[in-house]
């Protein structure tokens, strides 16, 4: 479930368009409207507001506001505004030119890959494509190493089925696969990619259910005993991208505000990737791991535009 509201009545794009313009002009800007109005409009109205600037201003919106805005609350709101395929391309190529490649990076890519629909998926590569004017797939190959350019490119290029299908027979069959390849610790074994990357999601989710059912352990904890490594760390946010995304965007808020500091980066990517899909579930989610509020936790650690921004977007009333 979404987290943000959309107001029972709302106004015309052209209306929405005025507003921003005003906030735009003048000394200062009026950053508690840009609140105000993006942070409770949905995917497609933001989309109408984006064209009808361009139509009535002859202005591009996302130029103005990377012109106004600055800091993490600009990165938020220019995250938000785009067109969600866009702003997940963006986002991985921005990880694929990372000069250092880890687990920050590469999760980008693996969320991207396995926490979206099929047809987010098609729409980001295409958008990659037109921003970039290459493949994702490519970036992947010029920037990752093997083996984990063999398995982030096995996963970008799926095309999954989905409707709620499941064959029992099948799963239990894959769930030895699987346990096969992992106590082996071949954690980029051919028959282990072909399960993760064709399957559908509701398939995946009974064959991991089998798994653990069969063998005691789940399978992302059986592929942390594999090793501590990167290759590890990536295969297991896989897998829980697969089965339960709610449970990996709840990890990544909590380590993005645990310790000294905040990894605003990170803890942006994830809500403003689950407001419109399922951000009730990864606070839920938080909350039963973790025993506190997931909202307490972004007020505690964030302040000023970009604080009022991400509650926004969280369902709080700015």
């Amino acid at each position: 479930m979404a987290t943000i509201r959309v107001p029972e009545v709302v106004p015309s794009p052209a209306k929405d368009c005025e507003a921003l313009h005003k906030a735009f002009e003048g000394f200062g800007t009026d950053e508690k409207a840009i609140i105000r109005i993006l942070g409770c409009r949905n995917a497609a109205q933001r989309k109408l507001i984006r064209e009808n600037y361009h139509q009535i201003y002859n202005k591009s919106l996302i130029d103005c506001l990377i012109s106004e805005l600055s800091g993490d609350f600009g990165k938020a709101v220019l995250l938000w505004t785009y067109d969600p395929p866009e702003r997940d391309a963006r986002l991985a190529n921005e990880a694929l030119k990372s000069k250092r490649m880890n687990i920050t990076q590469l999760q980008v890519i693996a969320e991207i890959a396995c926490a979206s629909s099929p047809h987010h998926l098609v729409a980001v590569r295409q958008a990659y494509c037109s921003l970039f004017h290459r493949s994702l797939e490519e970036d992947i190959i010029s920037n990752v190493s093997l083996p984990l350019q063999k398995i982030l490119v096995s996963l970008v290029s799926s095309y999954r089925y989905d409707k709620e299908v499941v064959d029992s027979s099948l799963a239990n069959v894959e769930a030895t696969k699987l346990h096969e390849a992992v106590a082996a610790k071949k954690l980029h074994d051919h028959e282990l990619l072909m399960i993760l990357s064709t399957r559908n999601a509701y398939q995946l989710k009974k064959t991991f259910q089998l798994y653990k059912d069969n063998y005691g352990r789940s399978i992302d904890t059986d592929i942390m005993a594999c090793g501590r490594g990167i290759l590890e760390s990536v295969m297991k946010v896989v897998i829980w991208c697969l089965d339960s995304p709610e449970k990996h965007f709840a990890e990544v808020v909590r380590a993005a505000i645990v310790g000294l500091g905040t990894d605003e980066d990170s803890l942006t990517r994830a809500i403003v990737a689950r407001a419109e899909i399922d951000m009730m579930k990864v606070r839920g989610e938080y909350f039963d791991t973790n025993k506190s509020s997931l909202d307490n936790a972004v007020i505690g650690d964030t302040s000023g535009d970009y604080k009022d921004f991400l509650m926004t977007l969280l369902g709080a009333k700015i």
